[in-house]
């Protein structure tokens, strides 16, 4: 096996470097968050998780649709606009969380979970415009392998910000619990004053093309059956990511009887073994086909369900015998799971977003990364929605091995997509 150097972070574009700090700052605001946002809505204020997770789809079901408007503004305007506008709205948008039960009581028969669903509508609008552009600009200035290793590189600076999110969101939750809503919002002002003053424009906007055409762009693009193909699998890959943020703290919080500062220290298992993996990963399965690393990718998401499943099966609380010694089981095996979960998503992510950026022309990249994001955010949703119904309905212990079996029919449509690709879409050529 070769040995990892930085040369494999090295070579880039001052502006993809930019690209990523800021969103290593971004990221830290959602990290304050991130883990919280579930045990706060649920076990202090009291909605019902799966209200919380109904939220949460709205969220990403708006998440989803401002992802397409945001690859047809990406398109038409250029990437930097709708990069700096959407991070300035991100802005207002996310600390309107803090003020939940405020607007609640101030709108006559809105109810807790009415005004969490109002705020996650516009969060998810604001949200959802920026990455399809952020995408599509790191896709104009990088090809090839180099566009892996870049997609790579913007998730290690996340996940940087997201660890250092997670400790000091901990503490800020069990100082004061609305602070981490705050700060969230006031990260993505600091990103849009970056990206607005640091970050060039390369992308020549097109606008001699009327809003029906670039719609219409979009509409090429999902029926074109491997975009659509690959896009459904992301939604696939997209529900298992959403149980982290939704389902996976309370087992934590409620089953194991964690504190929000140890909740935030566990979860940082998350972004380090991003950070420590990341680029010696993809860059170890460069020479493999993008299908066979979706294939291992897989693996790893299935072994992460077994870890939490295993929880349950074993009852390792602090009411199990041997209390002591179970719970360090079933911590360790928490911590398990976001180790192997965010190994299947090393494997996943950069080789998704290269994948879809190569099935089709530069012009038609934007509205494609946005159909690929707008099939995670809407796994995301159902991801969210659906884990809360499990453990709202007492079947908590079910949803694990149901995972599993979506892992399963992940694979089965990978390998069937893999027959319909070429040696370069496959990453196992280089292009002409």
């Amino acid at each position: 096996m070769r040995r990892p150097s930085l040369d494999a972070v090295r070579g880039f574009d001052r502006a993809v470097y930019i690209v990523a700090a800021g969103q290593l700052v971004n990221v830290f605001g959602a990290g304050l968050v991130y883990p919280f946002a579930t045990v706060h809505f649920h076990l202090q204020i009291g909605i019902a998780l799966s209200l919380v997770g109904f939220g949460l789809l709205v969220k990403n079901v708006a998440t989803a649709t401002a992802t397409a408007i945001g690859g047809y503004l990406a398109d038409r305007i250029g990437r930097k606009p709708v990069m700096v506008a959407a991070m300035a709205g991100n802005g207002v948008t996310l600390a309107g969380y803090a003020f939940v039960p405020a607007i609640a009581a101030a709108v006559p028969g809105l109810s807790l979970a009415g005004a969490f669903v109002i705020v996650s509508a516009f969060a998810g609008i604001t949200n959802g415009l920026y990455t399809p552009a952020s995408q599509a600009y790191i896709a104009d200035l990088t090809r090839g392998k180099n566009r892996d290793r870049a997609y790579s590189l913007l998730k290690v600076f996340n996940n940087v910000g997201f660890g250092m999110g997670f400790v000091v969101g901990g503490l800020l939750y069990e100082w004061i619990e609305v602070a981490v809503f705050i700060a969230d919002g006031a990260t993505s002002l600091i990103v849009a004053g970056v990206l607005f003053s640091l970050v060039p424009r390369v992308h020549i906007p097109q606008r001699d093309v009327t809003l029906t055409d670039s719609v219409g762009d979009w509409g090429r693009a999902i029926t074109r059956r491997r975009v659509l193909w690959l896009a459904l699998l992301n939604v696939g890959f997209a529900v298992m990511y959403a149980q982290m943020q939704t389902t996976v703290p309370i087992v934590a919080k409620e089953s194991l009887g964690l504190s929000a500062s140890q909740l935030g220290t566990l979860f940082i298992l998350n972004p380090l073994t991003l950070v420590l993996l990341q680029i010696p990963v993809v860059d170890a399965i460069s020479r493999w086909r993008r299908s066979r690393g979706l294939v291992l990718s897989v693996v790893f998401w299935a072994l992460a369900m077994t870890s939490i499943w295993l929880v349950y099966l074993f009852d390792l609380g602090p009411a199990a015998p041997n209390s002591h010694s179970m719970l360090t089981v079933g911590v360790g095996l928490v911590g398990l799971h976001l180790v192997l979960r965010t190994i299947g998503e090393i494997l996943h992510s950069p080789v998704s977003t290269s994948l879809m950026s190569d099935l089709g022309t530069e012009d038609e990249r934007g509205s494609q990364l946005s159909l690929l994001e707008v099939a995670k955010r809407t796994g995301f949703g159902i991801g969210s929605f659906a884990g809360g119904l499990f453990f709202d309905y007492g079947l908590a212990a079910w949803l694990w091995p149901t995972l599993i079996g979506v892992g399963g029919v992940i694979v089965v449509g990978v390998l069937l997509l893999e027959r319909r690709l070429s040696p370069v879409e496959n990453g196992i050529a280089v292009p002409e």
